[in-house]
């Protein structure tokens, strides 16, 4: 393969992580659409949106393995898939975070009385926060070693 194509490659990457984001950005619209809901909460709609969002995130995580695998194999680059199994990683807490975060929320909303519930989304939302920040000093781990070879 030439040149061009570890950096299509490498983009395709970039445009994967995009649409984690934009996906994370739809599962959160969603739960909050959700929350409106309650107290009788519309669980048929939320339900189907967590089938659709797990669809989405399974197809792009099997898209970046696949991309890591091609960096690996074809370009010679284990240390960019090294990044890319972390990522994956963080990924995947960033999902349970994300969804532990939703059950709190519920929980604050069904109980307003329950202070412990805000301290839980408080300490969630830290950990999600540092999630973050590790994604991010990953992707940027990536950037500088993928223009490294160009």
């Amino acid at each position: 393969m030439v040149p061009t194509d570890f950096q299509a490659l490498v983009h395709r990457f970039y445009a994967v992580q995009a649409e984690r984001v934009e996906a994370y950005r739809l599962f959160d619209e969603g739960h909050e659409a959700y929350l409106r809901t309650g107290p009788h909460y519309d669980f048929d709609h939320y339900r189907q949106l967590v089938h659709e969002i797990t669809q989405a995130f399974c197809g792009l995580s099997k898209e970046v393995l696949e991309i890591k695998e091609q960096l690996h194999q074809d370009f010679n680059r284990p240390d960019l898939s090294e990044h890319i199994d972390k990522l994956q990683s963080k990924e995947k807490q960033k999902l349970e975070l994300t969804a532990k975060l939703q059950l709190a929320k519920q929980k604050a909303q069904d109980h307003p009385e329950d202070e412990g519930c805000q301290e839980k989304i408080q300490e969630v939302k830290q950990d999600i926060i540092k999630n973050k920040e590790a994604l991010s000093d990953i992707l940027q781990d990536f950037k500088y070693d993928s223009e490294e070879s160009v």
